[in-house]
Parts: structure tokens; sequence; C-alpha cells
């Protein structure tokens, strides 16, 4: 069996930029198990496969490791494949999760527009194990669905991290966010997932869910400028809309190709 496979650069709008995806249209679902298999095949931080039911698409995401229940930068380049390469006839897509319900993305001129829920998280106490894996202790911590969040005093502070992978391994989340105030834009950022597979993820949209909110009371605006700081660094314009946030950027193909699997 032969499947079109497609790789983007997501939230950037330079090649080489931003976060690689692949993005895989299906007609019928794969086993799980090859799915996973073809996501560590492609090593990648995600891969996206998709679905097309009913005028929309199921969507399901997949790094190196597992499945994940929310990807930005790959729903971004799934997007990105459909308006470019597969003649979508509208300027919104639907794409429709089983971990995450009802995802739209709106193409405004080269700009695409995430519609995520946000997310919901609490101000907890610091786990030393936290404190550990980051080498530095922060100024507060908070816990969302499925990622660790710690607030840094600086961007130099984010910027010169350098984590202990094992040690934030064990801490048995998705990932941990690293956030401060940006010295040019309202908040910078970073991610680290090694219990996903991945020691740190370029550009994470996912994490914007939380990030978006949590900056939107902290600096009292709705409107917000983000750079994620890995060395691919990542733009990100984003929008709090209450219960679910707007996440928008560039994204440029690099590679079309084709896989053969059995």
């Amino acid at each position: 069996m032969k499947l079109k496979i497609y790789q983007v650069d997501a939230f950037t709008d330079k090649l080489f930029g931003g976060n690689p995806a692949a993005v895989i249209l299906l007609d019928n679902w794969l086993r799980e198990g090859l799915m996973q298999t073809i996501a560590s095949e492609n090593n990648l931080a995600e891969t996206a496969f998709l679905v097309k039911n009913s005028g929309c698409y199921e969507i399901r995401w997949f790094t190196p490791a597992v499945e994940v229940d929310l990807c930005g930068h790959a729903t971004l380049a799934a997007a990105h494949v459909l308006f470019n390469h597969l003649n979508h006839n509208s300027n919104e897509i639907v794409f429709i999760s089983d971990r995450s319900g009802m995802l739209k993305v709106k193409k405004e001129g080269a700009l695409l527009k995430l519609d995520f829920p946000a997310d919901d998280f609490d101000e907890i106490e610091t786990p030393q194990l936290l404190i550990e894996g980051l080498n530095i202790t922060p100024i507060e911590t908070h816990k969302g669905k499925t990622d660790y969040m710690a607030i840094l005093a600086t961007q130099e502070e984010v910027e010169e991290l350098a984590p202990d992978f094992v040690k934030l391994a064990a801490l048995g989340e998705r990932g941990v966010i690293v956030t401060a105030k940006g010295d040019v834009v309202d908040f910078v950022s970073r991610f680290f997932a090694p219990q996903s597979g991945i020691n740190e993820d370029p550009v994470t949209g996912s994490a914007h869910t939380t990030l978006t909110p949590y900056w939107s009371e902290k600096l009292d605006k709705t409107e917000l400028t983000a750079i994620q700081i890995s060395p691919r660094k990542g733009h990100l314009q984003c929008r709090f809309l209450g219960d679910r946030v707007e996440i928008s950027g560039n994204a440029v193909t690099y590679l079309v190709g084709e896989i053969t699997v059995a």
C-alpha cells in the first residue's frame, strides 16, 4: 500500500524554521499500531493522520512514542496541506478529534488561524522533581490537563535553561511548558516533553491553549504576540476568547512524497 505524505514547517514563513510535521490523508483508519510505527519512522515531533468524513476531517496525532490528545502545529500543517495541495473549497476546515472535540482552522491570506479549546489549569506547589529537572525554581507553577507550566522571571532565564530530561520524564505528564514575559513580544516559552518522546518541541501550538489564558490575565489583554524560543523558533499570534483560544501562524511545505507500508 502506498500513501501520500507531506512534511510541513508550521508556525513559520521560512523553510527550516518552526516545527516540522508529517501529514497523511487516509481513506480509512489504519491499525493504531501501524500509525504509531509510521510516526516513529518519520521521527518528527508529530505525524497527523486524517480521514475525511461528511465534509469535515477526523484527525489523530502521534509522536514517535505515543498518541497525544491535541497538537496545534500538526493541525496547522494539516490545514496547510488541505488548502494548498488538496484544493479545499472554503476558507475554513473543521477537524474532529475523539480526544479534543471540534477544532477549526480558518485561512486569512497567508495566515492560518486555529480555533482550539482553552485549557483548564490551577496553580500548584512546585514539585521538587520539576525544580531538579529545570535546574531552577519557578516563581509560579500551574498544572493543566496534560502539562505543567512553570513561570520564570525573565526571557533570559527561559533561553538559558538546560534541563535534565531524565528527571522531567519522571514527572509523568505529557510535558512541561516554561514561560516568561517577552522582551519584544508579550510572552516567550519553551516546551519539553521527554515523557512523550520529544526532549524539546520546536513550536507547540497546544501549549498556547494554556499560555494564552494565563498571559491574557497577567497582561490584561486578549490579543497577544508570542515566540517559542527553541533553536528553530516559532512565531504565534494568540487571542483569548474565554473558553476558546485562537492561535495563528504561517506554514510552508518542505516535502511531498510517498511511503510504502505492508
